[in-house]
């Protein structure tokens, strides 16, 4: 005897979710054991639940065209993620139920696996929707909550549940117990897998890695759909794909892009090479599709930088224009009596390569005009620190006037170097309404420039090959008040993503007065990222979000 649930259950019949089965009916929809899946990969707004549900309905009529017994989606497709707080908003989770109920609509003769947030008596579960010819089946909820993002707003559910979709059973894992969980699967034909895993350094191929080994060591196809897209600071790299029993990738999707594959699981599929992965391609894509996405999603169109002539701003300069067009971008330089003639040649040089708009506007008689106002509290003391923040938050207020009378958004220019050890001037070069390197070192600043200029000079030569120097004062190079970057960034990437103690990276050979001083200048430097703007991720451990420190701690990175 088959039991045929509701269409739909309401917020208060799934709050006891945990105490209840409801059981699957064995839909078969042929004799044959012959089974297609379309794996749906889409770029969703948090929200936007008109826009997503309309993309996952088209996929679903597509893939009825091609007569697919399943289409899978990813973990909270109906709503977008990382959606915090929201999750635990009633409303947010009655549109999410609204949006679902619409999709079943479109989905006879067809099975669906979509994931959504659903109420689980006075909290939040990530759970993915079976349905199944018009039919909302069941829910199967996320048992392990890994993210930071989500353990705040969500709470586990019992995890990995089995079901029957033409004549195959399923196991639906949800997210990231796909990781941890180890029994499922053992019963099953099929292991399905939404999943909502943002992009960092070296993920994809870690990621394909470990698919290729559970399907392996499982002996059964496996099916993932990750997200694709930016939200906010977050970004998703796609990547989904389709394993067979013996590990070898029968279907791939492509990386930071929509795409839609069906793959015909008995079919005599020829195994699929995985393509090698450009760490340096990878994080560029990622940056461009992150940018991109900040400006369609929140509305915005035009872009502004402060063009220094240095590498940072270069690099910013190139991929807003990479993602937004040089239409949408322009250029602001702003030399000082301290800046040099290359430097300023150098940014307009750039800047004609770009095509894009720019002016040279000099902040000297700006900076004279305040030192001179402020002789009665600052005369006869030494030029110092004082002065030079001085410059950084002239050209702060000059190029926030271009940001509030055209509209442009401004892009900030630093790096993960520079905001660890505090190398920058709040409400100075701090400042911008997001940061698209602040996630990566120095060094790989310059593996991004590089990159940038792979089929033609992008980036002039001379930006690439001058020493680092703000200019702030006359012959200023950053090696005056800091160690080289290539020690810097080696000390802190043990410190940050590795979370080495100090004692570790001086025996593995560091000098330890450089290790101590920049251990010191990371913690002390804590409350300048407190104030930063968001920053695309691009690490396992980005500043502000992976690695968050209290500022009245006496406690530092690696303790």
């Amino acid at each position: 005897m088959f039991f045929l649930p509701k269409v739909f259950l309401s917020s208060s019949e799934v709050s006891n979710i945990e105490e209840k089965s409801y059981l699957c009916p064995i839909v078969i929809y042929s004799d044959l054991l012959a089974m297609k899946i379309a794996v749906a990969q889409l770029n969703y707004t948090i929200g936007d639940f008109e826009g997503n549900k309309t993309k996952i309905i088209e996929a679903v009529c597509r893939a009825k065209e091609q007569k697919v017994d399943l289409v899978v989606f990813a973990e909270e497709a109906i709503n977008g993620t990382p959606a915090y707080d929201l999750l635990n908003k009633v409303t947010f989770l009655e549109r999410c139920e609204d949006a679902l109920v619409e999709i079943a609509s479109h989905c006879d003769n067809i099975a669906v696996i979509v994931g959504l947030p659903i109420q689980s008596g006075a909290s939040t579960i990530s759970a993915a929707a079976l349905i199944q010819n018009r039919r909302i089946m069941r829910y199967v909820g996320k048992k392990n909550i890994v993210s930071r993002d989500d353990k705040q707003n969500l709470v586990p559910s019992k995890g990995c549940e089995y079901v029957q979709i033409a004549g195959r059973k399923v196991a639906i894992v949800v997210g990231q117990d796909i990781y941890t969980e180890q029994e499922y699967g053992r019963y099953a034909d099929l292991i399905v897998n939404p999943i909502s895993i943002p992009y960092a350094r070296g993920i994809v191929e870690n990621r394909y890695t470990m698919y290729r080994k559970l399907a392996y060591t499982k002996g059964k196809p496996v099916v993932y759909v990750n997200h694709v897209g930016g939200q906010t600071d977050v970004i998703y790299d796609g990547s989904s794909a389709v394993f067979n029993s013996k590990g070898e990738a029968i279907a791939l999707l492509r990386s930071f892009e929509e795409d839609f594959v069906v793959v015909d699981l008995d079919a005599d599929n020829k195994p699929l090479p995985i393509p090698e992965q450009n760490k340096t391609a990878n994080v560029f894509r990622a940056m461009r599709l992150g940018l991109r996405d900040y400006f369609s999603k929140n509305g915005f169109r035009k872009a502004c930088v402060a063009m220094s002539g240095g590498i940072d701003s270069a690099v910013v300069a190139a991929m807003a224009v990479e993602a937004l067009g040089a239409e949408n971008v322009r250029l602001l330089m702003m030399p000082s009596q301290f800046s040099t003639d290359h430097s300023v040649d150098d940014a307009v040089k750039m800047a004609e390569n770009l095509g894009v708009e720019y002016n040279v506007i000099p902040i000297t008689e700006a900076y004279k005009a305040i030192t001179e106002t402020m002789k009665p509290v600052l005369g006869g003391t030494a030029f110092d620190v004082t002065e030079e923040n001085i410059q950084a938050r002239i050209r702060c207020t000059m190029i926030m006037a271009l940001s509030n009378k055209y509209g442009y958004i401004v892009l900030n220019t630093s790096n993960k170097s520079e905001s660890a050890v505090g190398y920058g001037t709040l409400y100075g070069d701090d400042i911008g309404s997001i940061s698209i390197a602040g996630d990566l070192y120095k060094c790989e600043i310059y593996d991004v420039a590089r990159y940038i200029n792979r089929e033609k000079e992008i980036i002039p030569e001379n930006i690439l090959l001058k020493a680092p120097s703000a200019e702030l004062h006359p012959g200023q190079l950053d090696t005056d008040s800091l160690p080289p970057y290539e020690v810097i960034d080696s000390i802190l990437y043990r410190m940050i993503e590795e979370g080495q103690h100090r004692e570790e990276i001086i025996n593995a050979g560091f000098n330890a007065e450089d290790v101590h001083r920049i251990h010191s200048m990371l913690v002390r430097s804590e409350y300048k990222r407190y104030q930063f703007c968001p920053t695309l991720r691009l690490s396992t451990c980005p500043l502000g979000k992976g690695i968050v420190i209290p500022l009245t701690s006496k406690y530092g990175f690696g303790y």
